[in-house]
């Protein structure tokens, strides 16, 4: 039986992906190219949208959360350019600042929508916002940035002692601080430097180990005085910086990247090109993990676009080894635990993720979710407080699996059952379109089946 991927839309349920594994002899290949990177994707929208002048973006992510990110900031004043194709252009308040909307901001799905924008309404002295979210959002830790941000001068409310959305914001003028984080955490330290921007003075944030850096890197090509402080772990921005509007070009997505290099490694026989990837250091845990897993994974046409690193990866598979993964490459690679659990599955001997509690706050328990959704397919998952302890080798079967709506859950599931004997059902599975909108049309690449999108009716 052929490998495919089909999507069956089911009445109250959303969308379902059938997954079948390759027909024997036949393997994975191709070059593809993945989305654009989604967290460079939102801070391009934000700074451009504060900026003086017109930024242009190219090779934006066109999923959901930047599609929220770039709502919330045209309510807000900003003009930004339809969002039907991956070129945009954004016309920015600049030193006027951003308006008081005419109504609640909705930030979907999106926690980086909502942390880093928090830090640019709590600094807009003057106005009022009320910002919310989905579901799964509003019951998402937020006290990790309204804390620091309390502490500049803001005023914040909420539920839960403004620790959830919805989240009420009256703009006024903060004070810089040095902020020593207890978690190493791009969101929150991106959001203390965007308060920061509009502070008298100096903001600082120290962390416990590097989180990625896309922040500090476009804030100083936007125009912001940056200083970074690799001994300490810090980043400070002064205050009253004029931003001026750039070209901003978004490379591949490691994050989505990830789900291919995994494919090619645990299919037997593949060899998968990945081109255009951003290979920023704070970004590369996942590569380093599967270097310990002893994938082979090389870079190809390393060069630097726009101030970030880029590299095409090819990887062809083979038998990888069970490892340990923990300590400082995990901020590193956070995103791509999901997966990293499935390269795990089919190793040979036991690795164990530690250090990934924060994992447990995402769009879904991540560890949860996929020790669960594992264990069904016939894998042998312990979950651990921090992390996953994953026995390699078992012979995976399709069967019926939830994402919980979330997109990493379907994507790393859809990668397993490629290994997997049997079709497996993945429910929910339209939360890919959050960060990989083509995920579907890529797959049907690699396994040789053309690039048609088509539907079914109930499996």
């Amino acid at each position: 039986m052929p490998s495919s991927i089909v999507a069956a839309q089911l009445l109250q349920n959303g969308e379902i992906w059938a997954v079948t594994p390759p027909a024997t002899g036949v393997s994975l290949g191709g070059r593809v190219s993945v989305p654009g990177d989604k967290s460079i994707s939102h801070r391009a929208l934000m700074l451009g949208a504060i900026a003086s002048g017109e930024t242009e973006i190219r090779g934006l992510l066109l999923g959901e959360d930047p599609r929220s990110t770039a709502a919330c900031l045209q309510a807000m004043g900003a003009e930004i350019s339809p969002l039907n194709s991956d070129r945009v252009r954004v016309s920015g308040v600049g030193e006027v600042g951003l308006r008081e909307p005419g109504d609640v901001l909705n930030a979907g799905n999106s926690g980086t929508t909502l942390r880093l924008m928090l830090g640019l309404l709590a600094s807009q002295a003057g106005c009022f916002f009320a910002v919310t979210g989905d579901a799964s959002l509003r019951s998402r830790p937020m006290s990790r940035v309204v804390q620091p941000l309390q502490q500049m001068g803001a005023q914040i409310w909420g539920r839960n002692g403004a620790s959830v959305a919805p989240l009420a914001v009256s703009g006024r003028s903060l004070q810089g601080i040095e902020y020593h984080s207890p978690i190493a955490s791009a969101q929150v330290k991106s959001c203390i430097l965007l308060a920061g921007l509009r502070t008298q003075g100096k903001t600082t944030v120290v962390e416990p180990a590097l989180s990625r850096d896309h922040s500090e890197r476009m804030l100083r090509a936007f125009g912001a005085e940056i200083e970074v402080d690799g001994d300490r772990r810090s980043v400070t921005v002064t205050g009253g910086s004029r931003l001026t509007g750039q070209t901003v070009v978004v490379p591949g997505d490691i994050s989505s990247a990830a789900f291919w290099l995994v494919a090619g490694a645990i299919v037997p026989g593949a060899e998968i090109v990945v081109e255009n990837v951003g290979v920023n250091p704070t970004r590369t845990g996942i590569l380093e993990a599967l270097e310990m897993m002893d994938a082979d994974i090389s870079r190809e046409k390393e060069r630097e676009v726009a101030g970030e690193p880029v590299a095409d990866l090819r990887v062809r598979s083979r038998v990888l080894k069970a490892c340990t993964i923990g300590g400082d490459v995990i901020p590193r690679l956070i995103d791509e635990v999901p997966i990293l659990a499935v390269a795990a599955a089919f190793a040979s001997g036991t690795t164990t993720i530690r250090d990934a509690a924060e994992l447990r706050v995402k769009e879904s328990d991540r560890l949860a979710a996929m020790a669960t959704q594992l264990n069904k397919m016939g894998a042998r998952v312990t979950e651990l407080p921090d992390g996953l302890e994953i026995v390699g080798g078992a012979d995976l079967k399709g069967t019926e699996v939830e994402s919980y709506g979330d997109h990493r859950i379907a994507m790393s599931l859809a990668i397993a059952a490629l290994r997997s004997s049997g079709t497996t059902y993945i429910q929910q599975a339209e939360a890919a379109s959050i960060s990989y909108p083509g995920f579907v049309k890529t797959l049907r690449q690699v396994c040789g089946e053309g690039t048609t999108d088509n539907a079914t009716t109930d499996k």
